[in-house]
């Protein structure tokens, strides 16, 4: 297991990580809800969290947000924040809004989506956000189970919503984000905004009260709601400082679009606890972009997906051509992160790409690669103080060390999901004795550091040998040929399943019977014999959810020509 060993321009992070053991060993979550003091009489306020308290505060005058468009460019400071957000809460106050009303939030990454996030908070509603890649299909799922009583959208997605607005009845209210003279049905944002007082008396929460909810995409069937409470702030809050190493002086840029839960645990809350300024990016990739978003903002802190990484290292070495230098820590997430791209990180940025792993369900990291730590290519981490996991097997008992097994943990943190959304059946399959299942394989060191193989329904079963896609799959990208790679096990008379791979190639490289002699001859020495791919197919690109993630089952969908399932998360 190789190691690298980052030592040049991190921060000693939060003294609690200066010695893992012990901290792993002594900390309990009530020694974090004694250190932030966000608690008045029981009760706090995750917006309130946040932002006010540093809106009241010395940092008032401090850039919370940096907005860059593609043609212009915009600062909000903590202070504009809490004034705007206290704004759009009284407007929806005005409305008659109620707490636990659900309010969803259909906008690009423009600062109208992170101001109405806040207010919604505020007045004690249920916030939800969605892509603005998405179609009339993903609107009605979410918007219908939900019963979202308000949405906040522009007069160019509305035309969406208004193919399926008659088939939602609890739908009330369309604050509509840049048009003055709107219909009868709708609320003009500008103009409800103009007169809205800039003080409001943040409702407080009690820990447990649900705050914002994300829907997520399984194998099967509809996507299902994920509510998560007031409490998470706490967990996101010190897993940024922990994690993420953010300090006072750091400029910080989550790529992560709000309607993937990593945009709004990590791309809002948790950073902005921690007084940090947050740059957005409302773009589409681009190399270039990119890195002249790193230069342009300083930008010292950098979260990203394998996915991104990917494509910056089909750039080639564009990374030259710009001012890289206040870089001093990149974290990934989304899916694992392969060995490959944190040699990558070495080369190109002087630095590993540090990973780690969580889930929309579980709200917040736990297990990470910390600034601290030795990183260890292609291994997860090891869990965050407070957090207990374990590699189990069907039955719920531990496995010895270096066994696959199913990944569970204790669900005893603060950012731990409140409930499915009017599916109590489905929440209840996610717990067996005492253990939250995550669905993932996975198997642990001696040394306490987990590698992620796959999700349990995606491990192939061949010859009567187990393997996890994602070894397969970061072997294929060692070569230089192969940028991305998605593996699947396709049914085989002779050995149950083979496997069969799809790559996507690199500029330059073009399908041919000799590229994929050469591709066959060159994983054949970095996999064991049963874990090779017995099938190539060259393609363009591999589907992939907005977070990055290669959706695996719509591959083998197709391959074997079964129903897709859900496809609203999926890239255009």
């Amino acid at each position: 297991m190789e190691t690298i060993i980052e030592k040049s321009r991190t921060i000693v992070p939060d003294p609690i990580l200066r010695d893992y053991d012990d901290a792993s060993r002594t900390f309990q979550w009530k020694d974090a809800y004694d250190r932030i003091e966000w608690f008045d009489d029981g009760r706090l306020n995750i917006a309130a969290s946040a932002v006010d308290r540093h809106a009241g505060s010395w940092r008032k005058n401090k850039v919370a947000l940096y907005w860059q468009g593609n043609d212009r460019a915009r600062k909000y400071t903590f202070l504009e924040l809490s004034n705007l957000s206290n704004q759009f809460a009284n407007v929806l106050t005005d409305t008659g809004i109620e707490k636990g009303d659900r309010v969803f939030i259909f906008l690009p990454r423009v600062p109208e989506l992170y101001v109405s996030f806040l207010g919604i908070l505020k007045t004690g509603a249920i916030a939800g956000t969605m892509f603005a890649a998405f179609g009339p299909e993903g609107l009605y799922d979410r918007l219908h189970d939900s019963g979202a009583r308000y949405l906040i959208t522009d007069s160019e997605l509305k035309k969406r919503v208004y193919e399926i607005k008659d088939d939602l009845p609890d739908l009330e209210h369309i604050f509509v984000i840049d048009e003055i003279d709107v219909a009868d049905d709708e609320i003009s944002y500008p103009e409800a905004m103009k007169t809205a007082s800039r003080t409001f008396d943040v409702a407080k929460m009690r820990p447990e009260d649900p705050a914002f909810m994300l829907y997520t995409s399984g194998t099967t069937g509809k996507p299902k709601g994920v509510v998560h409470k007031h409490l998470a702030i706490v967990q996101q809050h010190v897993t940024t400082e922990w994690v993420l190493d953010l300090h006072e002086d750091d400029i910080y840029w989550c790529t992560a679009d709000p309607g993937w839960v990593t945009g709004v645990s990590y791309g809002m809350l948790g950073p902005w606890s921690c007084g940090s300024s947050v740059v957005v990016y409302d773009g589409r990739f681009d190399p270039d972009a990119w890195y002249g978003i790193i230069e342009r903002y300083q930008v010292s802190v950098w979260y990203s997906a394998p996915t991104a990484f990917r494509m910056l290292m089909r750039a080639g070495e564009a990374y030259k051509n710009y001012d890289l230098s206040t870089l001093r820590h990149i974290c990934s997430v989304g899916e694992p992160l392969n060995a490959e791209i944190v040699h990558w990180g070495m080369k190109a940025f002087e630095m590993p790409i540090h990973d780690n792993y969580w889930q929309t369900e579980t709200g917040g990291i736990l297990i990470a690669n910390y600034p601290s730590m030795p990183v260890k290519p292609g291994w997860m981490g090891k869990p965050i103080p407070g957090i207990s996991a374990a590699i189990v097997d069907g039955d719920g008992n531990r496995v010895p060390y270096n066994t696959e097994g199913d990944l569970a943990l204790t669900p005893d943190f603060p950012s731990m999901m409140l409930a499915i959304w009017k599916n109590p059946a489905k929440y209840a399959e996610y717990f067996k004795k005492g253990w939250y299942l995550t669905g993932d394989r996975a198997l642990q060191h001696e040394d306490g550091y987990f590698l992620f193989i796959g999700r349990a329904d995606d491990v192939i079963l061949t010859a009567g040998e187990r393997v996890g896609p994602f070894e397969v799959e970061s072997a294929l990208i060692e070569h230089p040929a192969i940028v991305e790679a998605g593996v699947i096990g396709k049914p085989d008379q002779l050995r149950g399943e083979i496997i069969k791979a799809f790559v996507v190639l690199a500029p330059g490289y073009e399908p041919s019977d000799d590229l994929e002699s050469d591709i066959r001859k060159f994983v054949k020495t970095r996999l064991a014999g049963h874990a090779y791919p017995r099938e190539f197919e060259f393609v363009k690109t591999l589907p992939k959810t907005r977070s990055g993630k290669i959706v695996r089952r719509m591959l083998r969908a197709k391959e074997l020509g079964l129903p897709i399932g859900d496809i609203s998360t999926l890239e255009e």
